[in-house]
């Protein structure tokens, strides 16, 4: 069992226990109103209000759903912590008494159900409290506090939007960027590391064009199925025939689409996919042996036209600072105690938060915070079963309220805490 018993006794936490229940209360409220991407606008009104009334000059609408807060507390350094708000296109499956039965209308104009299967509700809770806290113990620190709460992760857009629109002119620049998020892990331990952290993500359409028939006259066709099929078989030999063994990289078809009729052949075929990568070189030669797979295959067909490829969304890879890591890792241990701080390797999910730090040239630190009931992740670690443990994106996934919401919170003050001298 993890012991979550803190190790420090930092002034700017003394009301946490207090804040408990507000901030439940908060978390399952943004559970049960999830909000799609770009659409996070009662998820944004929630957390404006709660800045307010903490005392921040709150701006909302920044890349279009986005809220900045900030907290300026005397002469000291600009400190900005963010947080995701969007949820997911997902029929949740959690059977929790506040679970979501939300719908929203897609992109596409499709009545969708919504839910929050990837914690970001979890963090904008986080956030709420962490700001709440901060502003509550200003005695106790000096500098400037800047809140993000960023839209449309999920998408691989909110980060850029909100920089777009102008957050890098309108707004201090920070000494640090901190983020966090919730993950398959022990409830009540942070995990965290210097250098790559998640993964770039590229995600791709090829259209493939063939020419339809009969499907009782084949040779009248130029079949785009058997263009699909032998394309995703060959996709596949990507990084078992091209990526050494010693780099990283991940290439998943998630879509293959052909067709509405069993005895017709189509005249195109789609395959939309994703690739994760550790490294700028290995991201680059697996595109490119993408498009060569694809045209080939087109070519050994017959294909009356080259494949059309588009680019669906793309994430940065996320890196953190060595020395920025380092604080963050000693502050970490120095509250939590050394069973509780750990080190993970890269993950191969994305995330558009180091978008900030990169394109505004500041160091940046995001790292994990378990989210799965101790007990629960030490028998599937024993029986090797932890790949079975529902993950981020399963309409399962539920964060262990207790102590995951206290640790994320406390996580988020103590970093912050590490740049914002008494």
């Amino acid at each position: 069992m993890v012991n979550t018993q803190a190790l420090s006794s930092d002034p700017a936490l003394r009301n946490l226990d207090g804040m408990l229940p507000d901030l439940e209360a908060l978390y399952r409220d943004v559970h049960s109103h999830p909000e799609l991407s770009m659409q996070e606008t009662r998820t944004a009104g929630l957390a404006a209000d709660r800045l307010r009334a903490a005392g921040y000059e709150v701006t909302t609408g920044v890349g279009k759903t986005g809220v900045v807060g900030l907290l300026r507390n005397g002469e000291g350094p600009t400190v900005m912590l963010r947080a995701d708000m969007d949820a997911l296109p997902i029929q949740e499956a959690t059977a929790l008494p506040y679970a979501s039965k939300a719908t929203a209308m897609d992109r596409e104009g499709k009545t969708v159900p919504v839910s929050h299967m990837c914690g970001h509700d979890m963090h904008v809770t986080w956030l709420a409290g962490a700001t709440k806290l901060m502003a509550d113990a200003r005695t106790s620190w000096r500098g400037t506090l800047m809140a993000v709460f960023q839209p449309a992760e999920e998408t691989g857009e909110g980060a850029q939007a909100m920089i777009d629109d102008g957050l890098f002119k309108h707004f201090p620049k920070p000494d640090v960027i901190l983020g966090q998020h919730v993950m398959v892990g022990p409830a009540g331990t942070v995990a965290g590391r210097a250098g790559a952290i998640t993964s770039a993500a590229d995600s791709l359409q090829i259209r493939l064009f063939g020419r339809g028939a009969h499907g009782s006259m084949p040779q009248a066709s130029i079949d785009p199925v058997v263009m699909a099929a032998s394309t995703v078989l060959r996709l596949q030999t990507i990084i078992s025939r091209e990526v050494a063994a010693a780099e990283a990289a991940v290439l998943t078809v998630g879509v293959l689409q052909a067709g509405t009729k069993e005895n017709v052949i189509p005249d195109e075929a789609i395959i939309k996919l994703n690739v994760r990568t550790f490294d700028a070189g290995v991201r680059k030669r697996v595109l490119a042996a993408i498009e060569r797979i694809a045209n080939a295959e087109a070519a050994a067909s017959g294909a009356p036209q080259p494949p059309e490829i588009t680019t669906i969304d793309q994430y940065p890879l996320n890196v953190n600072n060595q020395d920025a890591a380092k604080r963050v890792a000693d502050a970490f241990r120095g509250h939590f105690g050394a069973e509780r701080v750990r080190e993970t390797g890269p993950a191969p999910a994305s995330e558009d938060f180091g978008s900030f730090g990169s394109e505004w040239h500041v160091p940046s630190v995001f790292w994990f915070v378990g989210g799965t009931d101790p007990k629960t992740y030490a028998q599937a670690k024993e029986a090797n079963k932890i790949n079975e443990l529902p993950v981020n994106h399963s309409p399962k996934f539920a964060p262990l309220l207790h102590p995951t919401l206290r640790t994320g919170v406390e996580a988020l003050v103590v970093a912050a805490r590490a740049w914002l001298p008494a």
